[in-house]
């Protein structure tokens, strides 16, 4: 069962919100920043409905290169495309009856937008090479970090779709507004990892608690764990002290490793941590920074949009989530 820890008012507010929307078959689109929990609540909305029992069925539109999404998620028949020796049944199908997680979803080309927009309007499928279209019935959830209005604005999301998909509309608040879960939050993780790692530790220090409060979390809920679960395991005390957090901003800025007056990209290295961790601090602080904008990050990181996609994907691969 999926479970939210938190104590915040909004979150507790969501969660209810939740509960409703799960009893019909509505279209859900959860915003928010990344880590702040958006595939927890799709997952929670699933096991509320009745179509609990049915398939939860996630693709992550971002993960998956624009030439292979299309045959994901809507399958393909035998002899469509050099490859392909039978017939594959799509995400859509394979979630028949239960519900669909489509993470990411402002990254889905807007060619495919046009087959996802058939898909919600007359539930059905056309799959690469078929003849005839294929009946489906699924709830459908979405995600996004970016301002989806903002990027129908821009030309870069259909408008109708935003429409269908923004029927009941989550919006999650990043950890820095749910003080009061900071806390909560890391006692949890630290259980957790604690019990996996098969280590003893009292809790935290003083110094650590204070750290924990101060720090601004531009990762949010998956950066905490990820910083509580490298403590646990390199902790020499038996209490987890400030030094073994490897927070590297100072308290109270904004991200954790640039100063957001100049551009992302400058990190400041401590005994301990690898080039890779680097990188991946540095992406961390260059996607907060552009509020989620892949295609700004790419920019001021000097990369492109697909080397940027590449390494959140090896990133996901080792259980690092950005």
């Amino acid at each position: 069962m999926t479970e939210i820890i938190t104590a915040d008012r909004r979150m507790r507010e969501l969660i209810g919100l939740a509960g409703t929307v799960a009893q019909s078959k509505a279209t859900v689109l959860i915003q928010g920043d990344s880590g702040t929990g958006k595939e927890l609540m799709a997952a929670l909305i699933h096991e509320k409905s009745n179509r609990a029992s049915r398939p939860f069925v996630a693709i992550n539109c971002a993960a998956i290169p624009e030439n292979l999404l299309e045959s994901e998620l809507f399958g393909y028949e035998r002899g469509a495309f050099t490859g392909a020796v039978s017939s594959h049944a799509g995400k859509f199908e394979l979630a028949n009856g239960g519900t669909i997680l489509l993470d990411e979803i402002s990254e889905i080309d807007v060619r495919l937008q046009a087959k996802l927009l058939r898909v919600i309007q007359e539930g059905q499928v056309d799959r690469i090479g078929g003849r005839k279209p294929v009946q489906v019935d699924v709830r459908i959830v979405a995600t996004t970090n970016r301002n989806l209005a903002e990027a129908v604005r821009n030309g870069e999301f259909r408008e109708d779709l935003y429409y269908r998909l923004n029927v009941v509309n989550f919006s999650m608040p990043p950890l820095r507004e749910r003080t009061g879960d900071v806390r909560l939050l890391a006692a949890y993780f630290l259980q957790i990892y604690a019990r996996k790692n098969d280590r003893f530790l009292a809790g935290f220090s003083d110094e650590a608690l204070q750290l924990l409060d101060t720090h601004s979390w531009p990762g949010n809920v998956r950066e905490l764990e990820n910083v509580v679960e490298r403590a646990v395991i390199t902790a020499a005390g038996e209490r987890i002290t400030a030094r073994d957090l490897q927070i590297l901003s100072r308290p109270g800025t904004p991200t954790a490793t640039i100063d957001l007056a100049e551009p992302p990209g400058n990190a400041t290295w401590i005994p301990g941590q690898t080039l890779d961790d680097i990188e991946r601090r540095v992406i961390m602080d260059a996607l907060s920074y552009h509020k989620g904008n892949r295609t700004h990050t790419a920019k001021a990181l000097g990369i492109s949009i697909r080397t940027l996609r590449n390494k959140l994907a090896d990133f996901r691969k080792m259980g690092i989530y950005l």
